[in-house]
């Protein structure tokens, strides 16, 4: 890939040259992509890719059995060698659809991040196809027509409408080539049956969405990752060209079928053998529900798209920053009010952060991002809005946001006023409780100049004492707010924390 950035997208690079690299945790593969930025271009610098299956894997009750457990931990064992070089600021993990299945008593996860020493961001299904399509728009250069693109992954298919590098539509459906291999193409099994089950049972996960992906409609429809562009290697090997059709399609199972399998398949890499039929499958009822005449294959997909979503996070344009603000805007949240409450809250933190802390900087952006949308519920009710909040924010699609960080705001929207039920890691906490103190500083919406404040967090490893000191003749000319503080006090108890209301100049 060695791809100009259009001038309309977020990614218009300096001549920095240093590496950037996406670490891709699908459900059939893994995928490390390293690049450079070189004179306002990305180069890639290194890949590696190892079929894992963890999807394989994935058992009833959202485990891992062991055997791929352990298969997916030795990849990652020889990938983290790889990623010691890379700036952890440069370096994001993606985790997709099977990882999105594992329960939370699962150990794979904590195992995977303590060798990989870096968080692995679980990202939903239309966060996934958001990057895929990302990536494929800048992979391809040329957005200007309205694409439809397709990307079968192992355990999903993404599907999405879009253009001008915006998507329109954007979807993710519970079928893939390990999973629908798992289902239909078992050893033994009757190759012609297992398809036509395959087929069908594609159409009815694509029913739901068929009708309103045919009335947006499109102009030209693209293809990206593993089991597309194999079939577009297949084609080229038995001499069917390189554009993907109907016909094209029939003529590969029937050679499968003639075959007796996919082991002698041409242009076929041996690693794909078990999961072609399962994905040709797939991706032949998607030509049957969209009526697709032609596809084109991309070499750019999810990884792609980290990468270049990443590089907008570096240049100040990052997709969380007008997800937030949508949603400010869509639910109609007071923006003077988020205002001061962000500021006065990102001044506390400011205040009790060692600057050598390496996650000061997205604890202040979730913190300000919490501030800004803490009365998000408000649309729906005035009472016990802050719940209505979290749930909001735990349940709706927001675009840029991994699992865990979009759990982390709705848990600070939750618990920044009246009793808390907190579980959090103490990190949230101690950002909860900055959130907490300052939306009680300024229940009373006044747009009059605040006291002097600060604010004191004892040290050690957990959150017991929190001083605020403010101006005493403050609170005297607002006795609603010194009310309010002392009600703080006896809510922090309830977590074990202590907050001492002092004098600013005692």
């Amino acid at each position: 890939m060695s791809v100009a950035s259009p001038q309309n997208s977020v990614t218009s690079l300096s001549n920095g040259g240093h590496q950037l690299a996406a670490l891709d945790l699908g459900s059939n593969s893994f995928h490390l992509l390293i690049t450079q930025e070189i004179q306002g271009r990305i180069q890639v610098v290194d890949k590696h890719k190892e079929m894992v299956r963890l999807a394989e894997g994935l058992t009833d009750k959202g485990q891992l059995s062991k055997q791929v457990s352990e298969r997916a931990l030795q990849c990652l064992q020889r990938l983290a060698q790889r990623l010691r070089s890379i700036d952890p600021n440069n370096l994001r993990i993606v985790g997709t659809n099977t990882l999105r299945q594992l329960e939370n008593s699962s150990s794979f996860l904590a195992e995977a991040e303590r060798i990989l020493g870096r968080p692995i961001e679980i990202i939903s299904g239309r966060e996934e196809a958001r990057l895929i399509y990302l990536g494929v728009c800048h992979g391809m250069g040329d957005n200007r027509t309205q694409e439809l693109v397709i990307d079968i992954g192992g355990g999903s298919t993404e599907l999405i409408i879009g253009q001008n590098f915006t998507p329109t539509a954007l979807e993710s459906l519970h079928m893939g080539c390990v999973s629908m291999t798992r289902k239909h193409f078992q050893p033994g099994a009757d190759l012609a049956e297992a398809f036509q089950r395959a087929i069908n049972d594609a159409l009815i996960e694509l029913e739901p969405v068929t009708q309103i992906y045919l009335e947006r409609g499109w102009e030209h429809v693209i293809g990206a990752s593993g089991t597309i562009n194999s079939v577009a290697s297949v084609q080229t090997a038995l001499g069917l060209g390189t554009q993907i059709t109907a016909d094209t399609l029939k003529h590969i199972q029937q050679t499968i079928l003639e075959q007796q399998g996919t082991r002698s398949l041409p242009g076929l890499s041996e690693e794909r053998n078990d999961v072609f039929a399962a994905g040709l499958s797939i991706l032949t009822a998607l030509f049957q529900a969209f009526h697709i005449q032609t596809m084109e294959a991309a070499q750019s997909a999810l990884r792609e798209g980290v990468i270049y979503d990443l590089l907008g996070r570096q240049r100040h344009a990052d997709i969380r920053d007008q997800t937030v603000k949508s949603l400010s805007q869509r639910f109609t949240v007071d923006q003077q009010q988020a205002k001061r409450v962000r500021q006065t809250a990102l001044d506390f933190l400011d205040q009790v952060t060692d600057i050598r802390d390496k996650s000061a900087a997205s604890q202040r952006q979730l913190l300000g991002w919490a501030a800004d949308l803490h009365e998000i519920g408000m649309d729906i009710s005035h009472s016990a809005y802050h719940k209505h909040g979290s749930y909001l924010l735990s349940h709706m699609d927001m675009p840029g946001f991994s699992r865990s960080e979009q759990a982390q705001l709705a848990r600070l929207v939750g618990m920044h006023r009246r009793k808390i039920a907190d579980t959090s890691p103490d990190w949230v906490t101690k950002l909860g409780v900055l959130l907490r103190l300052s939306a009680v500083i300024h229940r009373h919406r006044s747009v009059a100049d605040m006291p002097i404040m600060s604010v004191a967090i004892s040290p050690g490893e957990s959150l017991s004492v929190v001083r605020l000191s403010i101006d005493p003749a403050y609170l005297q000319e607002h006795p609603l707010t010194q009310l309010d503080l002392e009600n703080e006090i006896q809510m922090l108890k309830g977590i074990n924390i202590t907050l001492e209301v002092t004098r600013q100049n005692d």
